[in-house]
């Protein structure tokens, strides 16, 4: 998960001013107009999730002024609490404030839609890409996704942690899920994260002055979250009695966005545990999807889109791709809906607060347990393989180079390593 304070950073450090709490008014919309500016957003917002927040805070805050800078930080805060695609759950709940239901399913398509749509078209060319240039532009796509996730794990590694107890606590996840392989041993990491959290992270964040009315009831919620359960419950069950192999992917999907904590990034190894382990996508084609997303805008959970597109078992193309999509984005979601109307008293808990700092730090262990495998041993072979990926991470964590520049960079290295 995000830090909070990356949000009050982004505010600070941004060069649009800052909106008092006082001159904001909220009105009323439409999804109409909610689906323009999310699409807007969709087609604009590279760099990933904490990016992505500083575009939504420079739309929709300061130039539309849909929500006031305090109002903005806790719902921020609030995502960053849960499973899922922290960005996407943001844009979901501007929506939701603005426009209510309808307006919530606006900006979710609006902004997901526009990279789903690319990823996919990617996915039905790739197969095809042969030849030393086609072979060396995949190798590149994969070789990005080395700098790309180590320049994660190293953000998060100092906003989560940042100390001696959290550092240990990201160690002791490496070693978890290196020695237990699966979604069992992520989990588990999470798990026993969050408990030492308990001991070792105790510390109580200022409170916010800051109301937000979402027109979620209490009924709502329950309803929610009990949706929530019952499906990572019963999809399993399901889905193993099922002769309709789209029942096992759209369980498999779900799990994995139930079970993020961090979002973007973060779910490489869970998806990878569930697509690659069940021999539905070889190792380089997710690899190379992986690093193809780097390049296109919107939430980095459109992944999923590009593996449903590619699994190999029927239903796959844009079927798969769209069952694939909906079942990794529903979980967290449902998650939103159903924390809303109990967010106010949970964030000011100091025990709530403790139990993610330690599973918060767990998530950069298990995240640099998998850019190791599968991310560097599918990508990296050479010593000019390695030059490749040390130029991309510089690009990205000195130069602040946009990703999609390195995208381009390390394909067209690719291909030139390819064809020396």
């Amino acid at each position: 998960m995000r830090s909070r304070h990356t949000l009050r950073e982004l505010s600070l450090n941004s060069s649009t001013p800052t909106i008092s709490n006082d001159t904001v008014r909220h009105k009323i919309g439409t999804p109409g107009e909610v689906f323009a500016a999310f699409l807007k957003l969709g087609v604009t917002s590279f760099g990933g999730p904490i990016a992505h927040l500083g575009y939504f805070r420079d739309e929709l805050v300061v130039r539309r002024k849909w929500v006031d800078e305090a109002g903005y930080a806790d719902l921020v805060a609030l995502c960053q609490f849960l499973p899922g695609p922290a960005s996407s759950q943001v844009g979901f709940a501007l929506g939701l404030l603005r426009a209510g239901p309808l307006g919530a399913l606006a900006a979710w398509t609006a902004f997901t839609l526009p990279s789903a749509i690319l990823l996919v078209a990617f996915a039905m060319v790739a197969a095809s890409i042969e030849g030393p240039v086609g072979t060396g532009l995949l190798h590149g796509l994969k070789i990005v996704a080395v700098a790309v996730v180590a320049q994660a794990v190293w953000g998060m590694a100092k906003s989560l942690a940042p100390d001696r107890e959290r550092a240990t606590i990201a160690m002791a996840a490496i070693v978890c899920v290196v020695f237990i392989v699966g979604a069992f041993g992520q989990i588990l990491a999470l798990c026993a994260g969050a408990l030492v959290g308990l001991v070792f992270c105790r510390a109580v964040s200022a409170g916010s002055t800051s109301h937000i009315a979402f027109r979620v009831s209490k009924r709502v919620g329950y309803v929610s979250l009990a949706a929530f359960a019952l499906l990572l419950v019963l999809l399993p069950v399901l889905a193993a009695g099922a002769a309709w192999q789209g029942l096992s992917l759209f369980d498999a999907f779900y799990r994995a966005g139930a079970l993020v904590f961090g979002g973007g990034h973060v779910v490489l190894p869970l998806l990878q545990s569930e697509v690659v382990a069940s021999g539905w996508v070889t190792r380089d084609a997710f690899i190379a999807g992986y690093g193809a997303t780097q390049a296109v805008p919107g939430p980095l959970f459109t992944f999923a889109a590009y593996l449903g597109a590619v699994a190999g078992p029927q239903p796959n193309g844009v079927a798969g791709a769209a069952i694939a999509l909906v079942a990794i984005f529903l979980p967290g979601m449902l998650l939103l809906v159903g924390a809303l109307p109990f967010w106010e008293g949970f964030r000011r808990h100091p025990l709530a607060q403790a139990a993610m700092r330690g599973a918060n730090a767990a998530v950069v262990g298990i995240l640099g347990a998998a850019l190791y495998d599968p991310v560097w041993t599918s990508a990296v072979f050479t010593p000019r393989d390695f030059a490749l990926a040390l130029a991309g991470f510089i690009l990205l964590t000195v130069w602040k180079a946009p990703p999609w520049v390195v995208v381009l960079l390390c394909a067209a290295g690719g291909v030139a390593l390819n064809l020396v």
